[in-house]
């Protein structure tokens, strides 16, 4: 069987983007929680988390998913740039997360085409959503900034 088609491989970049986008919807959540102190942004990033649970169990189910998960040996571990280990403030960390959050759910888009066309749509759903939050939290941050 071909790299191209093998499901294994499939599996493990689906699974490695199911817990990339979940971490970075749940820092997201926390600074709008016990940071900025909103209570609407907060609860649209918990939404979204919720809506992607549902959406992990029309995927090949979890079990299926960790047995092809490689951590120890995935060549990306220990992959990082200069960017990665700084952040000059909170609203870094909030950023590079809604980034990672957006890139995650896009593979999770493109993959699941390969598992579940229908779930696909679901995830591009949730891409906009993400974009819709990003513009809404840049909005709020930059009125803090103000205020200063």
């Amino acid at each position: 069987m071909s790299k191209l088609t093998d499901k294994k491989v499939i599996y493990r970049i689906i699974d490695a983007n199911i817990n990339r986008l979940k971490e970075g919807l749940r820092v997201c959540e926390e600074i709008t929680r016990f940071i900025l102190e909103k209570r609407s942004l907060t609860k649209m990033f918990k939404d979204i988390r919720h809506r992607v649970d549902a959406l992990v169990k029309k995927l090949p189910e979890k079990q299926t998913l960790l047995r092809y998960r490689a951590s120890a040996t995935d060549i990306g571990r220990n992959l990082t740039n200069k960017g990665e280990k700084t952040r000059k403030e909170l609203s870094d960390i909030l950023f590079a997360n809604i980034q990672r959050s957006k890139e995650s759910v896009r593979v999770l888009e493109e993959f699941s085409k390969l598992t579940d066309p229908e779930v696909s749509g679901s995830f591009k759903d949730i891409r906009y959503r993400i974009y819709e939050l990003e513009k809404n939290i840049t909005q709020k941050i930059s009125a803090l900034r103000n205020r200063r």
